[in-house]
């Protein structure tokens, strides 16, 4: 049974905020831009501190692309902020010809993603945003779990060469990940080790797997549990080491169920060891308004909708 607890709560945008500063202070080259949502993106302290490297471009997030791309060429770092879903649907086209084509060293930072944004509803709530950026050439796909995890990820990314989407969210969320980790990109991290059922889980549902292996121990159901941090490049190594031995899966993420963690896991079972498989999801659905929990709970992401899966999978052995 896993061991891991929290003793709080954060969001994990200030955990990009956190390592978004840490970055401004240790590499002169990491310049920051944002499409009139500082307080949202948490950039403020690296706004306050580096003003002369800090961009304010308003609600002209395709200009903010195209500025990122330039600075790029220009051997700087550049990391936009906004909202996930005007950082990937609203400025597909300037991502997918300026940065991913041009394979520009632009870090794409995406908060308010996942139905977990909440009240402010469906138009909001971008669950297409792992699908858009993943089927780009080029682009690396990354999804933290904890505001610890996130602020690893972020200080990572300026190490990266090359274009990236970093994904995170708005609500409170268990940190149960640790602090000053060593954050590997393309290296999936198992958390615990089983034998009846593997899970891959990414971002906030990383939690909710969790709390899903410690009901799953009760039952005496033995979970393998991976993070699976980094969507693209996928740690293919981890799954199929991991499958071999339990010989099923269960996905589980705060997407659609197309295009995100689980079609990417589903392709490499069927091209290399074809094993039944089952996704916890958002089934081909647009979100609406309520609180983050409400929403989890009508759309199927919560910690017995995982073990429902588990069991599920474990009989179609």
């Amino acid at each position: 049974m896993t061991k891991f607890t929290y003793t709080e709560k954060k969001d994990t945008r200030s955990g990009f905020g956190a390592g978004l500063l840490a970055l401004g202070q240790n590499n002169e080259n990491v310049v920051a831009l944002c499409a009139d949502l500082i307080g949202s993106l948490k950039m403020g302290d690296f706004k306050k501190e580096f003003p002369e490297r800090f961009y304010q471009v308003g609600i002209a997030e395709a200009n903010m692309i195209g500025l990122a791309a330039g600075m790029a060429i220009g051997g700087k770092i550049p990391f936009t902020g906004t909202f996930a879903n005007f950082s990937t649907g609203r400025v597909y086209d300037q991502i997918r010809q300026s940065v991913a084509y041009s394979e520009k060293n632009v870090k794409i930072c995406a908060s308010h993603a996942g139905l977990t944004l909440g009240e402010d509803g469906a138009t909001h709530q971008i669950l297409e945003d792992i699908g858009l950026m993943k089927m780009l050439p080029n682009m690396t796909v990354i999804n933290p779990c904890d505001y610890n995890q996130t602020k690893a990820a972020t200080i990572a990314l300026a190490d990266h060469q090359g274009p990236a989407y970093l994904r995170f969210g708005r609500p409170s969320w268990p940190i149960f990940t640790p602090d000053n980790q060593k954050f590997e990109i393309g290296k999936a991290w198992q958390m615990t080790e089983g034998t009846d059922v593997t899970i891959f889980a990414t971002g906030h549902m990383v939690w909710q797997a969790v709390e899903a292996e410690a009901i799953l121990a009760e039952k005496g159901i033995s979970v393998e549990l991976i993070n699976i941090h980094t969507i693209k490049p996928l740690d293919v190594d981890a799954i199929l080491k991991s499958v071999a031995k339990t010989g099923c899966v269960v996905t589980a993420e705060e997407h659609q169920r197309n295009g995100g963690l689980g079609d990417s896991v589903a392709q490499t079972l069927a091209l290399n060891n074809p094993s039944p498989i089952e996704m916890v999801a958002v089934n081909d659905s647009f979100g609406e308004s309520g609180t983050p929990m409400q929403l989890m709970e009508k759309y199927g992401l919560t910690p017995m909708d995982i073990v429902n899966a588990v069991e599920k999978v474990i009989a179609r052995k």
